[in-house]
């Protein structure tokens, strides 16, 4: 397992991770019809429905999350951590989210994070295929000449650990009560914050 100090690359999820989740899921879910049976991945569903109506679907949740995205605020630590990892470290950090590109940007303004990521370095669901796939987290480190095992992704849920696993680089899990899931996660952390605090204290 790789030792986090050493890491130069770190790629984040944005809602739940970097920010505190807003999204209501029960709401999005009924207002785009997904069955309970799909529910635990929408955008998989919508991607399996007729163009008119996928396209209908997806203009509906692009404003949903621009209507969120005005209103969100860091998790804890969350900025801490940027800003530790891009003056002191000198890491290259990436963006890796299953919402819109557009919707990351306003969001990552919001809790003024924007300045911490290059722009071709934030990556929606348009970008890259949506997590799970590794497609975005191999994007990335081929833009910085980077390998798997220089690699660390950080998210909140299954889709950002496996995304991770499959991409061969190192997970944690942050902002989670336990570790729920211990077989796909590399190293736990309450939140942001405490991802600092191993980084500047061990």
């Amino acid at each position: 397992m790789a030792t986090l100090h050493t890491l130069p690359y770190w790629i984040f999820d944005m809602d739940g991770t970097l920010t505190v989740q807003n999204h209501n899921f029960d709401e999005m879910k009924r207002a785009l019809e997904v069955p309970e049976e799909e529910a635990h991945d929408m955008l998989r569903y919508i991607r399996s429905l007729p163009e008119k109506e996928a396209k209908e679907k997806h203009a509906w949740l692009l404003n949903y999350g621009l209507t969120k995205a005005a209103d969100s605020k860091p998790n804890r630590g969350a900025i801490e951590l940027l800003d530790y990892l891009t003056h002191e470290k000198g890491a290259k950090l990436g963006l890796l989210t299953r919402n819109n590109r557009n919707v990351a940007l306003k969001t990552l303004e919001a809790i003024d994070a924007l300045k911490y990521f290059e722009m071709d370095d934030i990556l929606g669901r348009d970008e890259a295929a949506p997590k799970p796939d590794p497609d975005g987290i191999l994007h990335l480190l081929n833009r910085w000449n980077g390998t798997p095992q220089k690699a660390v992704m950080v998210g909140d849920f299954t889709f950002d650990l496996n995304c991770g696993r499959n991409a061969g680089t190192s997970t944690i899990l942050v902002n989670q009560p336990e570790n729920f899931w211990p077989e796909i996660t590399d190293f736990y952390f309450a939140d942001c914050a405490a991802i600092l605090e191993h980084l500047t204290n061990s």
